[in-house]
């Protein structure tokens, strides 16, 4: 095993995210060998005894990869001081050992979560600069004109930032013969995902989403997985997901379209998706 930093380490084992893993050590309470770590120092998980709150962390021998598709009601977390129900409640506990979830789905919002103990995997899925697009399918009432989409694609203002451009396309349309009322469907697809990005989108333009789900994740999608169940990725679904994040993306590559991408009705660009790993929706919270 070869030495690197404490951090990935800790990643890699489960214990936490990448940046979880720096406070940790940042707060003192990772040790290599009985000394305090520092952030940036190195060691090598074979050799060296490394502890976080005086526990000896394990680097498991093979890591799980779960493909979930998560229900409304569940909180994206390993648990909850509330008691609310957790995406980790509906995982056999056999597997559940050192698994967190990959980014959030909010509380209300159903859709395809990914599920690891591979600290490096989910950090590379999770930070927008790997160009990891999710999908999303969005129910809105009534039907938003074209100029207010275009505005929603070029980015709102959230917290004083604005999001990264997004792609919206039309999927359902409601009835134009119904005179008052209807929804309409339409595709998101997000190069990030920031809070309540989705909801807050078409709250502001007048239309609140009625329904939300995730239908893809990178060139991820499964459309037959029921909601609530769970699955093993293949490896070459995981492949597939490691080769398309293994490298930061320029701002250009990460940058969504933010006006009219496609004449509407095409369908979105890319490649047509593999079984079981394909881009088939878009991205949203």
């Amino acid at each position: 095993m070869s030495v690197e930093r404490i951090q990935k380490i800790l990643a890699r084992a489960g214990v936490a995210a990448r940046r979880k893993a720096e406070e940790l050590i940042r707060e003192g309470r990772v040790t290599v060998n009985g000394e305090v770590a520092t952030l940036g120092a190195k060691a090598d998980a074979a050799r060296d005894a490394i502890k976080v709150d005086d526990r000896r962390i394990r680097l498991p021998r093979a890591h799980r990869y779960l493909l979930l598709n998560k229900p409304k009601g569940y909180l994206t977390a390993v648990a909850d001081p509330a008691g609310r129900p957790t995406v980790i409640d509906l995982v056999p506990p056999p597997l559940r050992k050192a698994l967190v979830p990959v980014g959030r789905l909010d509380f209300q919002t159903e859709g395809l979560l990914l599920l690891t103990d591979d600290g490096d995997f989910a950090q590379h899925l999770a930070h927008p600069r790997y160009g990891c697009r999710k999908t999303y399918e969005v129910k809105v009432k009534g039907v938003p004109a074209e100029a207010a989409l275009d505005r929603l694609r070029a980015g709102i203002v959230l917290e004083g930032k604005r999001t990264s451009p997004c792609r919206i396309e039309p999927v359902r349309r409601a009835s134009p013969l119904r005179e008052e009322g209807g929804n309409s469907w339409f595709r998101v697809e997000l190069a990030e995902g920031r809070t309540r990005q989705i909801r807050e989108m078409f709250f502001r333009a007048g239309h609140p989403v009625q329904k939300l789900r995730r239908v893809a994740i990178g060139p991820l999608s499964d459309p037959t997985l029921a909601v609530g169940a769970l699955r093993e990725l293949s490896e070459r679904e995981v492949d597939v997901l490691k080769r398309a994040t293994a490298r930061p993306k320029p701002p250009a590559a990460t940058a969504a379209r933010p006006a009219r991408a496609r004449r509407r009705g095409s369908p979105p660009s890319g490649t047509p998706p593999a079984r079981g790993a394909g881009p088939r929706g878009g991205r949203s919270r």
